[in-house]
């Protein structure tokens, strides 16, 4: 739904919904979607935020009639696409996925073809007047980033993209954008390597070049082109799980002139202090098919854990007094969860610079983790939940 003045689009990311293949993705779309618009906004257009699955990708580029039919439905319910989450290629729901959701990453030809096939949908799906985004992973799992010749991967693969992406619009008219997520344990990480990589490399004179050789046009127009249609998602979230000023952060972006495509709201599990009560109870929150990257800070020194489990066995060898924050996203409305916190301050922190200083056009909850909550977390159905977190928002923004 549009905020009003510079405050952007807000939704929710269906993400949180079945949908690792097109049928189950339409059902998704067509059963919750417009049941959470009849609450939030029901006599105004509401925004989509779709979740594309490589193989979904591959049945919509194959099928016009298909593209044709969710075009149809989203005009139909007074509905508009402006973002597809093509981060999961593969099976997202119900599977263990770990650091498998990065895969295939940015060195190869599929996350590339993938990610065209996608932008080329947006481009004949989306209405006039929007510039669609598409979120990706930050190119790769850090562990597998072995020298820089993966990163000279990495960048060779995205600017290919962006050259599809210039080819696109100068062929519809339609702007689509790429939006790569800082997360932790990857290759960018912190804003800081987010801001290097971008202005050391996507930015750089040397990719510039590249961009108006593949396309045609003048190097300071692929200047222009590569800021125009390659940026960032920021997740609150992951930058909260790594003990960033959430202020700073987003104002060395603004600096650097990175634009986010996409702010999302997200809250992260918190551990204030820790006790062996509360590794105890955080167990449940353990055993989950994601990823559950915690980073520990203890007398001002960060230590990183790629799961939770991995924080146990360093508890159990040397305990004492220690901050956790956990990527789990958990409900945004909630601060307090009983034995534990969130990092729900973050995303105050930031919904305030975003109306100071608006950051992004698009904003979008991200509370996946529907499926694997522990029950006591969970508030009514689906439906309820997805509408009390967009309501917490709104007012915040309000």
């Amino acid at each position: 739904m549009d905020l009003g003045g510079s405050l952007g689009h807000l939704t929710y990311s269906t993400l949180v919904h079945p949908g690792d293949t097109w049928e189950e993705m339409w059902h998704s779309l067509t059963t919750y979607v417009p049941a959470v618009k009849e609450r939030v906004c029901p006599d105004r257009p509401f925004g989509v935020s779709l979740r594309l699955s490589g193989k979904s990708a591959e049945r919509l580029t194959a099928d016009a009639k298909e593209r044709a039919r969710l075009k149809a439905f989203l005009a139909d319910n007074d509905m508009y696409l402006y973002t597809v989450n093509a981060f999961p290629h593969g099976q997202f729901k119900g599977v263990r996925v770990k650091e498998q959701v990065y895969e295939p990453d940015w060195r190869t030809d599929q996350r590339a073809l993938y990610t065209m096939q996608v932008a080329d949908i947006l481009a004949e799906v989306v209405p006039a007047g929007i510039a669609p985004s598409i979120q990706s992973p930050p190119c790769g799992f850090k562990p597998r980033v072995t020298g820089p010749d993966v990163v000279d991967a990495y960048t060779r693969q995205v600017l290919g993209v962006v050259a599809h992406l210039v080819r696109l619009e100068e062929r519809t008219g339609r702007t689509v954008t790429l939006a790569l997520e800082p997360e932790p344990f990857c290759f960018m990480e912190v804003t800081a390597e987010a801001v290097d990589y971008f202005t050391g490399h996507l930015y750089a004179d040397k990719s510039a070049e590249t961009l108006a050789k593949a396309t045609g046009i003048p190097v300071a127009k692929a200047h222009a082109a590569l800021r125009r249609h390659l940026g960032l998602v920021y997740d609150i979230c992951h930058q909260a799980v790594e003990f960033e000023d959430i202020t700073a952060s987003l104002a060395s972006l603004v600096a650097a002139g990175i634009p986010v495509f996409k702010l999302q709201e997200a809250a992260a599990l918190r551990v204030p202090v820790v006790t062996q009560e509360l590794v105890d109870a955080l167990t449940p929150f353990a055993d989950t098919v994601y990823l559950t990257q915690t980073i520990e800070n203890r007398d001002g020194r960060l230590t990183r854990y790629l799961n939770l489990e991995d924080a146990f066995t360093a508890w159990n060898k040397d305990p004492g007094p220690r901050e956790w924050r956990t990527h789990f996203h958990v409900p945004v409305f909630l601060d307090d969860l009983g034995l534990f916190k969130t990092t729900r301050f973050a995303i105050e922190e930031a919904l305030r610079f975003h109306k100071a200083t608006p950051v992004s056009r698009q904003l979008e909850i991200e509370t996946y983790t529907w499926d694997v909550l522990p029950a006591h977390l969970k508030t009514g159905d689906i439906t309820d939940y997805v509408v009390r977190e967009l309501e917490w928002v709104k007012s915040q923004l309000a």
